[in-house]
């Protein structure tokens, strides 16, 4: 399996980044694979190799490459539930900057989405979007700012909603792609699941969103304990049809 370091340009430098491709040359569907917060490593690599190996050039790039490049802090080989509280703690002012000013992820969405689009093993036609955790998030207001350009977005146990049914409505109004959410059970309760999944009903947006049985936030993650084998099999067994649906591939 092919696999790059890249260098993206932005607005506000390089975005270091990621990406994976099928063996055997030829040009292939464009995906833009957003990570988790704590960003490009083994298991998101992995990730990315597992898509690419179905057809698709996925680019990871790595959101908070302002701070510097990934990973922005020391991660242990396995992210347990004895480290992860101070982890997050390290990253969530990243977090929290990058996500209150719309304007640079849509800045960095765009510079993403031109470099994709550029690669020469990179076909002609709309793309798709994935993302984890934040990412979710972010693959969705990236899906939402580029209505003629993604044609499917998938997030998993992501916060989307998060931010109250009025940014909701607008982060839906101008979405056409096809969506899937996978939820864990610990982000989302039946009575939210319900009244996102009305929103979605509401924009008239073709979409499946539904919470994963047993599962807890961080579940496709291997090197979490919230890990699931299960829940990531499901996960797989709705992202590659959205994709193969949507792009063109089967």
């Amino acid at each position: 399996m092919p696999t790059k370091n890249l260098q993206i340009p932005t607005a506000d430098g390089r975005a270091d980044a990621f990406a994976a491709f099928p063996d055997g040359g030829g040009r292939h569907p464009g995906v833009l694979m957003y990570a988790d917060a704590f960003g490009i490593r083994p298991v998101v690599r992995e990730l990315a190799r597992e898509l690419a190996g179905h057809g698709y050039y996925v680019l990871v790039p790595n959101v908070f490459y302002r701070h510097g490049p990934t990973p922005l802090t020391e991660l242990p080989e396995h992210i347990g539930e004895d480290v992860r509280p101070a982890l997050i703690a390290r990253l969530m002012p990243l977090i929290e900057a990058h996500t209150a000013e719309p304007e640079r992820i849509l800045g960095d969405a765009d510079a993403y989405l031109r470099f994709l689009t550029a690669q020469p093993e990179v076909g002609a036609g709309p793309v798709g979007v994935t993302g984890y955790c934040i990412g979710g998030l972010l693959a969705m207001r990236t899906a939402s700012a580029h209505p003629g350009q993604v044609a499917a977005v998938a997030g998993f146990h992501g916060p989307v909603g998060a931010d109250g049914p009025d940014s909701l409505r607008r982060l839906l109004s101008t979405l056409t792609a096809r969506v899937h959410l996978g939820h864990a059970e610990t982000d989302m309760t039946p009575a939210a699941l319900d009244e996102l999944n009305q929103a979605l009903d509401a924009a008239g947006i073709d979409h499946t969103s539904e919470i994963y049985p047993g599962s807890i936030h961080g579940f496709t993650m291997s090197d979490t304990d919230a890990f699931s084998a299960e829940a990531l099999q499901q996960h797989w067994d709705r992202l590659l049809p959205l994709l193969d649906r949507t792009l063109g591939v089967s």
